[in-house]
């Protein structure tokens, strides 16, 4: 069932793989209700949790009980459809409550417990539903279609339904289907050996600071101290004593990882696609053409992330500069960004969007949508969870930073997002793919962005801000730009039988990094094994060159609604609002050309690539006149 395991394959990844936070501020008791989640809005109890899970059970036997009835008649097939949906509504619910309750408290075994539970039971159902798709094509379209056309409630599942006759060719016999399934679990091991070394067997070393301190390293530490350490010797420390450690293992990485693309070369293959990257592709009905003119328009655009780096290398005097070196601000700067104020400030940010936008985020701001602090065992980063018929959760571990604000704004837009979706679609046309959804996102970011440049009068924090600009379109745009170049280059070597070695992956991950940093940056060898520490190569291949597809169809967006007559941004944010309310209704490329961005084009991926431009630009022009720089 694609929408059940979909969603939990998704949520999981997202609950079980994360980190927890070790030290807190303050106690869950401490933090006003407003600032903290309200799930009994889910749940009252696990009572009733149980009693859902258990009748999620039985239906999923009624389901599977449906098989040869397809064929009979419309009524039929409506009776499971409707019968599908109630299942995915249920799983949704159950799942998503267990997931949040374990996200608010990842020491709780319990919970844990709870979530393998539901896991194990859709395996179990994945297999014994493996008929439903090669029974459903098998009805001839000129059968079909008329039932489409002429039963009532059938209609709302037509886009699913036309979506399994697409991909026709791609769907084998009953007997292949079940087979296949048998091997769903086993293909996760190459990617459970990966995070099994990269976090329960990875054993990093310490290093001696500038200061005398003796430091233990991990991503954590080694990320702060990018960010913190004003010293140049002591970020070089902690990037070797990281690196290196994945460098010992870096044969079981590359024999890891191997696997990982032969499973998927596999999977094509056998599915009959022509390549990895169209298997991944076609199940969103994305072009092939898509991707190549992203790494196409991405290496050719390179120069203003070279600028800027050669702009922060000077302005941080350093003889040697390397990605190390990227993370430190060139001034310090500290402002307490208090979560109420900023709440307001993200409010009136949004208001180009129109009413209907600003009510909506007005709302997401409601006590028990959003949990805001950091708590002893609260799961680090951010997300927002929709919960189709409830309202979406927010979690963030706000700690008054500049780039917590940016991240409230980051997942209000995904918030908001889900609220149009939601109310505008059926539960089964309502979800949206990564391929839109970042959009919303960097989205809300922009205008925020604006807003505060046009308000703040300290030129170092215009500085700092302009800078958080840039690497954010450096990390969501170039840097996954650069590893969707990496990953088509290896998947192209399995395809065409070649060995993959680590040093054949060293070799093509140097080769990108040379060709989007040039000289802008050392290089240092080490930075060659980057690939081993990139969990997404391993999770969820052919993932991450949607951030920059999103990134870019936001930024030519952006622009539409930003330039231009006031007519003409009128109708360009009519048309997003209508991408939003559109959730899965349609392809995702399609859905951003009824938006007014052509992704095949060269013009949706300059877009982002002209704004790094404007924007470093404007960075160099707060460098003068804070003399960081002479000109």
């Amino acid at each position: 069932m694609k929408l059940i395991m979909k969603t939990l394959g998704v949520f999981l990844l997202l609950i079980l793989a994360t980190n927890t936070v070790t030290a807190a501020p303050k106690e869950r008791s401490e933090i006003d209700a407003r600032h903290k989640w309200a799930l009994t809005d889910i749940y009252p109890d696990w009572q009733t949790w149980e009693k859902d899970l258990d009748k999620l059970e039985a239906l999923m036997d009624s389901y599977a009980a449906l098989q040869g009835t397809l064929a009979s008649g419309p009524g039929n097939l409506l009776k499971a459809y409707t019968m599908r949906e109630e299942l995915s509504l249920l799983s949704d619910r159950v799942q998503t409550y267990a997931g949040l309750v374990r996200a608010l408290d990842n020491r709780d075994n319990e919970v844990y417990a709870k979530l393998q539970q539901v896991s194990i039971l859709f395996s179990r159902f994945g297999t014994a539903t493996s008929w439903f798709a090669p029974e459903l094509v098998a009805i001839e379209w000129s059968t079909m279609e008329p039932w489409l056309n002429e039963t009532p409630g059938l209609n709302q599942y037509r886009f699913g339904i036309e979506d399994i006759y697409r991909l026709q060719k791609h769907v084998l016999d009953e007997k292949s289907e079940r087979l296949l399934s048998y091997f769903s679990r086993l293909s996760g091991t190459p990617g459970s050996v990966y995070n099994q070394l990269s976090t329960a067997d990875i054993k990093f070393g310490t290093i001696q600071l500038s200061t005398g301190e003796e430091v233990q390293i991990s991503e954590g530490e080694a990320g702060r101290i990018f960010a913190t350490s004003r010293n140049h010797e002591d970020r070089k420390a902690a990037f070797i004593e990281r690196n290196s450690t994945y460098n010992d293992n870096i044969n079981t990485y590359a024999a890891s990882y191997d696997g990982i693309c032969q499973r998927d070369w596999a999977y094509a293959q056998a599915r009959n696609y022509e390549s990895t990257l169209e298997r991944t592709l076609g199940r969103n009905n994305i072009p092939v053409e898509v991707y190549l003119n992203l790494l196409e328009q991405g290496r050719a655009g390179v120069a203003p992330l070279q600028r800027y780096h050669k702009l922060r290398k000077e302005a941080l005097d350093l003889e040697e500069y390397d990605g190390y070196d990227s993370a430190i601000p060139v001034i310090e700067f500290k402002k307490d960004y208090d979560y109420d104020a900023v709440a307001a400030m993200v409010k009136k940010s949004i208001k180009p969007m129109g009413r209907e936008y600003s009510k909506k985020q007005n709302l997401a701001f409601s006590p028990g949508w959003v949990d805001v602090y950091e708590t002893p065992g609260k799961t680090t980063g951010a997300f927002s969870a929709g919960l189709y018929g409830v309202h979406p959760f927010m979690l963030l571990n706000y700690t008054n930073t500049l780039n917590d604000v940016f991240t409230l704004a980051h997942e209000m837009g995904h918030t908001v997002h889900t609220m149009f979706a939601n109310e505008a679609q059926s539960f089964s046309n309502a979800g949206y793919t990564l391929f839109v959804a970042e959009v919303a996102s960097t989205m809300a970011e922009a205008h925020l962005l604006e807003y505060m440049l046009d308000n703040s009068k300290d030129p170092r924090e215009r500085l700092i801000l302009l800078s958080h600009a840039i690497d954010n379109i450096a990390g969501t745009f170039y840097t996954q730009v650069m590893f969707a170049d990496y990953e088509y280059q290896v998947h192209k070597l399995v395809e065409e039988g070649q060995p993959i070695t680590a040093d054949v992956l060293n070799g093509v991950y140097h080769e990108v990094l040379v060709a989007y940093y040039g000289d802008s940056m050392a290089n240092h060898e080490l930075y060659d094994v980057t690939w081993a520490r990139i969990p997404h190569f391993s999770s969820v291949p052919y993932y991450v060159y949607q951030y920059a597809t999103s990134y870019a169809a936001s930024a030519f967006l952006f622009k539409e609604m930003n330039q231009g007559s006031r007519k003409s941004k009128k109708a360009a944010l009519n048309k997003y609002i209508n991408l939003l309310k559109s959730g899965g209704s349609d392809y995702p490329v399609e859905q951003l050309k009824q938006a007014g961005v052509d992704m095949t084009s060269q013009d949706a991926v300059t877009a982002v690539i002209e704004s790094m431009d404007d924007l470093v630009t404007r960075y160099e022009q707060e460098l003068i006149k804070l003399d960081l720089i002479q000109r």
